[in-house]
């Protein structure tokens, strides 16, 4: 008998009423960049919606690992910041419920990959904050301008020698496809840092116990073909597994 493939937890972006062709009503959708790059790693990708109002424990229940994808902003109020101009795409509900189940995962040693937004929500979760906008601290290089969709900026990472990310990576140094206005601040609880811009902006975070992997870039982007980036799922999907 075919051993069953590991399930891993998604959850979806809200798309508004009309968003696809001939759909009055509203949706839930994940990109297939990182649905395939969880197939391609021998797993199967699950989406959640929100909002759920069960416990994130008895969510998370039937999975095998967590995986925390991008989209629009934070509400800023869940880290008691008032809100920026140039905020956008704000959705409270999968906010509070990605942040619960990034809680809920660490809490039992689910394996975790967050991209993005994600390492944005890891963040927020143990209580840390956020830069709003990074061209106010004049870095411009990271990714693109607020609400921008589909449009990604390549810059070099450096990678903590000795972290998860560096073992995955098999490198200390990547060059990755980016698409953010905000990254990490003050870090959250049992969060340390394992990937920064040359600039010093924090591009990788890890929790100090168990699987929990975080980047603010988008390996999903470039994983058909570079075998590095692949290989972040391809090690997710292993931890989940076992």
């Amino acid at each position: 008998m075919t051993a069953a493939k590991p399930l891993i937890a998604i959850p979806a972006y809200r798309l508004a009423a009309g968003r696809v062709t001939k759909w009055s009503d509203s949706g839930f959708a994940v990109p297939a960049s990182y649905v395939d790059a969880i197939h391609r790693a021998g797993g199967r990708a699950v989406l959640l919606t929100s909002p759920d109002d069960s416990e994130p424990a008895e969510i998370l229940a039937p999975f095998d690992g967590l995986m925390l994808i991008g989209g629009g902003d934070i509400d800023p109020f869940l880290y008691d910041t008032e809100p920026h101009e140039q905020i956008y795409g704000m959705n409270r509900d999968r906010d509070e419920l990605e942040i619960g189940l990034a809680k809920a995962a660490a809490e039992t040693g689910m394996a975790t990959l967050a991209i993005c937004r994600g390492i944005q929500i890891a963040n927020v979760a143990f209580g840390g904050t956020l830069h709003q906008h990074l061209p106010d601290l004049g870095a411009t290089e990271h990714g693109v301008p607020a609400g921008a969709e589909g449009a990604y900026a390549a810059g070099e990472k450096r990678i903590q020698e000795g972290s998860l990310l560096a073992g995955v990576l098999g490198t200390d140094r990547i060059t990755a496809k980016c698409s953010h206005h905000q990254a990490v601040d003050i870090l959250g609880e049992g969060l340390k840092p394992t990937a920064w811009t040359d600039d010093g902006i924090v591009e990788g975070l890890e929790r100090e116990d168990g699987w929990f992997v975080a980047v603010q870039w988008h390996p999903e982007v470039t994983a058909a073909q570079d075998p590095a980036q692949q290989a972040l799922f391809d090690a997710f999907v292993t931890q989940a597994k076992a």
